[in-house]
């Protein structure tokens, strides 16, 4: 029941139905302000910005959840030398300011990582991983370890960091409100005026195959709009949603297993660092980032 409540309203967020608009106009009030204080806020933050030696490399978004910020990050982090990423740490048991990975040697388990510091970890062998709530004590840190290239993940709500170059992934939505009407927890604002927009299908492009098939694979994710998934796999199997970076129980994925008597659960990579731990079969959704040369010529050497 849970479960379904989160992604019913996920779906008005972002793909409202004609009906849906009654329980948006009711909360479209409460966007407004919340939008007006954001800005201001926002606002503030950005005059009083922070300067760093090492180059701060951002990499945001607009709207909640997923656009891929993660595989795009990974992607333009593999190009350089000397990279750390930090991050906030949604979903991890731990507070504060933990290194994750230090020059690619992974120091902690996924619990006080998170899923995507912890996919970072794996996928960028000679990177550190830091995660910390206050942005600044993570550059700091990464500074320390001899970072010149720092990518902040979901850096766009970050205005009082300086970055050198700051990605915003473009998404468009049926719901042009805040939250929580909409889907928004920002909008461009007039003073961000050296974002990079990053398109799918013009700046960039996924490549997506499944590692691992087998003849019977029940797919089981925790990640925000699983729909994005359809695409990339058979129409025909069955579909388990959890909500964002929940934390999975074996003996649910064990009950889902049994029931559609799977040979292997699919599942993403992102979903694979946290369902590793159970003894099953898994096919993985592997995803690759293509980026343009056009984005590609704002790289740090």
């Amino acid at each position: 029941m849970k479960n379904r409540l989160f992604f019913y309203f996920e779906k008005i967020l972002f793909e409202p139905r004609k009906w849906d608009w009654i329980v948006i106009s009711f909360l479209a009030p409460m966007s407004l302000i919340y939008c007006g204080i954001t800005f201001l806020n926002s606002y503030r933050k950005y005059i009083f910005q922070k300067r760093y030696s090492a180059n701060i490399i951002g990499v945001g978004n607009l709207i909640l959840g997923g656009t891929g910020k993660t595989p795009f990050t990974i992607s333009l982090a593999k190009k350089e030398k000397d990279v750390a990423i930090v991050l906030r740490g949604y979903g991890r048991d731990s507070k504060g300011l933990i290194v994750v990975s230090e020059n690619g040697k992974i120091l902690v388990d996924i619990s006080k990582s998170g899923d995507e510091a912890m996919l970072y970890a794996q996928k960028l062998s000679e990177s550190s991983v830091i995660v910390s709530e206050d942005r600044d004590l993570g550059i700091r840190k990464a500074q320390e370890l001899g970072a010149k290239n720092i990518f902040l993940d979901d850096s766009y709500r970050q205005h009082q960091i300086r970055k050198d170059r700051e990605y915003l992934i473009v998404s468009e939505i049926d719901n042009p409100f805040c939250i929580p009407a909409g889907g928004y927890r920002e909008k461009l604002w007039f003073f961000k005026r050296d974002i990079i927009s990053a398109k799918e299908g013009v700046d960039f492009w996924r490549e997506v195959y499944i590692d691992s098939p087998t003849e019977i694979m029940v797919l089981v994710t925790a990640i925000s709009k699983p729909h994005r998934l359809n695409r990339y796999i058979p129409k025909d199997i069955p579909k388990y949603s959890f909500p964002d970076h929940y934390n999975f129980k074996e003996n649910e994925i064990r009950e889902i297993f049994e029931k559609e008597n799977a040979t292997s659960i699919l599942t993403t990579e992102k979903d694979f660092v946290k369902l590793s731990q159970f003894k099953f079969r898994f096919s993985i959704i592997k995803l690759e980032i293509k980026l343009s040369e056009n984005l590609l010529q704002f790289n740090f050497g």
